[in-house]
């Protein structure tokens, strides 16, 4: 297989051939802080990301859920700036070694391992101090990427007790139909309740859909933006 080079000054970057992309197109990346060994997370790259990080130095990835290239930080800022590259025996898994800037989990915290299956031999009990405030660095989606990162982690450990463990337990037409009575409260409160009832079931409205998103694996970034390339538009779909 070739895969397309880069240039950088007179040389050209080339992604090696002997790797072993999937039928997608895409091979699995761990990526470990360059000092301390840290797992910070694990991505997918296709051959322009591969080709986009050694060209520039800065972690590119491809994005299975938008279907695009992305750069590590490219909206919050933390870069990560990247030392070595390294593939495995198999030539199917790349291992990136990385200065990570302030931290490489979206929730703030500096790994995105930063939970423990129950049963855990680890002396650690207590989950790590974040990093950042994702309320200051995801502009409008602080509290909705809070929720939305507990539910799944309930989607996840399915712990006793938990309604919206529950939820996931009982499958896509329980969370749908959840979806379809929370609507209809809204549209009650809207019609003839009050302000603050408005508010109440809209809150529960838009909780309720972060399990939708969470069912289907969508992100509420990727939300916002759609809703920033709508009013993005010469001719906004909103005007």
């Amino acid at each position: 297989m070739t895969h397309t080079g880069h240039a950088r000054g007179s040389a050209m970057i080339t992604v090696p051939e002997t790797l072993r992309f999937d039928a997608n197109g895409l091979i699995p990346a761990i990526v470990q802080d360059a000092d301390d060994g840290q797992v910070l997370m694990f991505a997918y790259m296709n051959a322009e990301a591969v080709a986009q990080t050694l060209e520039t130095g800065l972690a590119h990835y491809y994005s299975r859920s938008r279907g695009r290239l992305w750069r590590k930080g490219e909206e919050s800022g933390h870069v990560q700036r990247v030392r070595e590259i390294r593939y495995d025996c198999d030539e199917d898994t790349l291992l990136l070694k990385v200065e990570q800037e302030v931290a490489a989990c979206h929730t703030g915290h500096r790994s995105c391992f930063f939970r423990q299956l129950p049963g855990a031999t680890s002396a650690e009990t207590e989950t790590p101090a974040r990093r950042f405030d994702p309320t200051t660095v995801y502009a409008g989606l602080g509290v909705l990427l809070e929720i939305y990162a507990t539910i799944r982690d309930r989607q996840a450990r399915r712990p006793e007790g938990s309604y919206v463990a529950s939820l996931f337990a009982t499958g896509a037409d329980q969370i749908l139909k959840k979806m379809a009575e929370e609507s209809a409260e809204v549209l009650l409160a809207a019609k003839g309740g009050t302000r603050d009832q408005l508010v109440y079931e809209m809150a529960d409205l838009w909780f309720h859909s972060l399990v939708v998103l969470a069912d289907h694996d969508i992100r509420p970034e990727e939300i916002a933006r759609e809703l920033g390339r709508r009013i993005g538009k010469q001719k906004s779909e909103y005007a």
